[in-house]
Formats: structure tokens, C-alpha cells, sequence
């Protein structure tokens, strides 16, 4: 599956339900809606690519003065026995390993605008590595899709929404989301392995899944004892500490080896800028179609029939509702965004559709968006199979989101 024949879908798909509702259906205006969504989305490409050009800077500067001062090499070596074995193309010392953990710490606390430079320089560095520049490595992939599962442990701005329309107790969603997303993550990393014929069952590679789903238990153990106030307290202090003492590290590291950091810094912030550039014609392609997609009323045709289905074998139809979000997340983060403030205004923040939007933003990331934006960073055409992978683990967190809420808000 590659880029070229989702992209075109969305395209046709579209025109076909336009062209129904206006021959079928007199609707005059979807195809100007669907015209307007191609400026609209165009100029949203645009606006996230400048946007992200200041935090690339910064960040793409401090990984140069972590890299000089040694912090990454530090890093690199701590965790390199797990990863060698999940990336046995990367090199035991190269830098890419050190951004690899560093862009994954960011995503687990929350920390979104300091995890996507990480995680774009750490694909410039696998790069590197790469013989065949527009066609995905093993290891740009297993990277990728880890990423697209979207492993968070302090769901942050989820719980900010919730408290803003009026829930009981915004943090409810933090145990669910916490086990959806690590069941994601999970699926995403045995599915990678599966069909890049890693060994699992690698003595070392077990005793950290082991180790880490321990971690992950025991945070759930810890969090579900406290009140909402006491749990976002911590987490705000956990997230803002984590990446203020990150920053310190490296500038610490870096003085005490003598480099000059400033000078290190602007060396590597001026990558920010041209990888901002870079990105843009391929989130632009992207929004586009999803935009399209949305205004030509596919999505919502789409809903309705899973709705029918859902009434042919029975089933409960609760969770319809909420489906939006799950649906538009691999597409789109501020339209899946979007769709969840709408089910929570709609149904109200504390009801089972509230709740279980929730958790489906915050049970994977955005795949295609991803995709987009680190693929397209390097000039990647032939993705191979990171957009199958990346869907799966999509498809076992909604299963899993609708599981989990099932046993926590029946």
C-alpha cells in the first residue's frame, strides 16, 4: 500500500459522493464546499509547517548541543541493548538511537511540540543509513509506526478539554487511555517485528517489554489511588521537570566538555528551517484529500452505514457517536480534535460517548499525518509496509478503546 493510491482515493472517492448528491440529490453547493476545502486545507499545510518552524529551530539546536556535549551518546548507550535489537540496521553508537528514546521520552509524557523535531531529526539520522533514499528502511518504519501507536502515559491536553466542558472528573479518562495506547504500541512493535522477522522472544528484547509493561502497571497502581487535582498536578510538574531538565542536562554536559554551546546550537538550529520547508508540499498533498474527503460528506455516508451494520447483527449502537473521532484520528489530529470537543458538547463530557472519544484521541496518533511529515522530511516515496502496520495498530486501539470503556463506564 503506498501513498500515491490512498492519496487518489480520497480524491475519487469524493468526487463520486459529490457527484451523487448533486445528480442525485440537487445539492448545488458540495462541490463548492469540496472546493473551498482544497484552499482551506492548503493553507492549513502551510500554517503547521511555519508553525513548527520555531520549535524545530530550538529543538534541532539543543540535539546538536546534546550530541557535542555527549548527553545523546549517554542516552544512546543506556538503551542501546533494547534497541539493537528493534533497529539491527542502526549502528551501536550512532546518534539516531540517542533521538530515537529522546522523541519517544517527549510522546510518553505529552510533550507533542517537543517530540516532533525529535522525531524528525531522528529520522534525518536514520537517513543517513539509508542506500535507497526514497524507499523506507526496516528501521525508518519500525520508527514510524511506533510512533503512528502514539504511546502516552500523561494524556495532558485531553484532560484540559475535558475539565473546559464541565466533567466531574476530567482524569477519568487516564487509566483507559493509558492501557489503550500501550495495547496499540504493542500490537504496532510485535507487527513490525513479525514481518521485519525480528526475534521476540531475544532474551534481552523480552526482559525490557517485561520491565516496561511492569513500569506501565505500576503507574496505573499508583495514579488510580489519587483525585483528579492530585493527578494533573503531577502530571504537569512530571512534564514540565522532564523537559526543563533535558535542556539543562545537555547544557551542563556541554560546559563541562568544553564545548561551545551556543555555537553548537546555532550550527544545529539551522537545520529547523529547511526541514520546515521541506515538509510542506507533502502535509499539503495530505490535507488536501483528507479535506476534501470530510467536505464531500464521505465520512458521514461512511458512519451511516456502520451504523446499519451495527443494527443488522445487533449490536450496540452507543458507541456510533463517537466513531468520528476514531475514524478522522489516523487522518487528521485537530480534525479528530474536533470531533471529540463535538461529542463531548454534544452528549456532555461525562457520558459514555464523551468518554469514550476521549479515548480514542488520545489510543494512537495521527497516522497519515506521520507519515507525511517524517517521510516527507526525507524525501521518502516508497514507504512499503508502514502504512498496513501503522493502520493495524490504529484498528487494535479502537478495539481496544471500545473494550476498556465498556469495562470501566459500561
Amino acid at each position: 500500500m503506498t501513498l500515491n493510491y490512498i492519496w487518489l482515493s480520497f480524491f475519487l472517492v469524493s468526487l463520486v459522493v459529490g457527484l451523487v448528491k448533486l445528480v442525485g440529490g440537487g445539492d448545488t453547493a458540495v462541490f463548492a464546499s469540496m472546493t473551498q476545502a482544497t484552499f482551506d486545507s492548503a493553507k492549513t499545510g502551510f500554517e503547521i509547517s511555519l508553525g513548527l518552524t520555531g520549535v524545530l529551530t530550538l529543538w534541532l539546536g539543543l540535539m546538536k548541543v546534546g550530541e557535542e556535549g555527549g548527553a545523546i551518546a549517554v542516552l544512546a548507550r543506556i538503551v542501546s541493548p533494547f534497541f539493537r535489537r528493534l533497529f539491527p540496521e542502526v549502528p551501536r553508537d550512532h546518534p539516531a538511537l540517542g533521538s530515537i528514546i529522546m522523541n519517544f521520552s517527549a510522546n510518553m509524557l505529552g510533550l507533542d511540540n517537543a517530540a516532533t523535531p525529535l522525531g524528525l531529526k531522528a529520522m534525518n539520522e536514520l537517513q543517513t543509513l539509508n542506500p535507497d533514499k526514497e524507499t523506507a528502511t526496516n528501521a525508518q518504519i519500525m520508527f514510524l509506526v511506533l510512533n503512528t501507536s502514539g504511546l502516552t502515559l500523561i494524556p495532558i491536553s485531553i484532560m484540559v478539554y475535558r475539565a473546559q466542558l464541565g466533567a466531574a472528573n476530567p482524569a477519568d479518562v487516564f487509566l483507559p487511555i493509558m492501557l489503550t495506547t500501550y495495547f496499540a504500541t504493542l500490537s504496532a512493535l510485535v507487527a513490525v517485528a513479525l514481518v521485519q522477522r525480528i526475534n521476540l522472544f531475544d532474551p534481552v528484547l523480552l526482559a525490557w517489554l517485561v520491565g516496561v509493561t511492569t513500569v506501565i502497571g505500576g503507574m496505573v497502581y499508583t495514579f488510580s489511588g489519587m483525585d483528579r487535582d492530585r493527578v494533573q498536578a503531577i502530571s504537569n510538574v512530571v512534564a514540565n521537570v522532564t523537559l526543563y531538565g533535558v535542556i539543562s542536562t545537555f547544557l551542563i554536559m556541554a560546559l563541562v566538555k568544553g564545548v561551545n554551546a551556543y555555537e553548537a546550537f546555532i550550527e544545529g538550529a539551522k537545520e529547523g528551517f529547511q526541514v520546515a520547508i521541506r515538509i510542506i508540499p507533502y502535509l499539503v498533498a495530505l490535507l488536501v484529500a483528507i479535506g476534501v474527503f470530510r467536505a464531500s460528506g464521505a465520512l458521514d455516508l461512511l458512519l451511516i452505514g456502520i451504523g446499519k451494520l451495527f443494527a443488522v447483527f445487533g449490536l450496540d449502537d452507543r458507541i456510533i457517536p463517537a466513531l468520528p473521532t476514531a475514524l478522522m484520528k489516523p487522518l487528521s489530529g485537530s480534525g479528530a480534535r474536533g470531533m471529540m470537543v463535538d461529542a463531548m458538547t454534544t452528549y456532555g463530557a461525562d457520558s459514555f460517548v464523551g468518554r469514550l472519544s476521549s479515548t480514542f484521541q488520545g489510543a494512537t496518533d495521527t497516522t497519515f499525518y506521520i507519515l507525511a511529515l517524517y517521510f516527507g522530511s526525507v524525501g521518502i516515496r516508497k514507504t512499503r509496509h508502514a502504512i498496513s502496520v501503522g493502520l493495524f495498530a490504529d484498528a487494535v486501539g479502537v478495539i481496544a478503546a471500545i473494550v476498556i470503556a465498556y469495562i470501566f463506564w459500561g
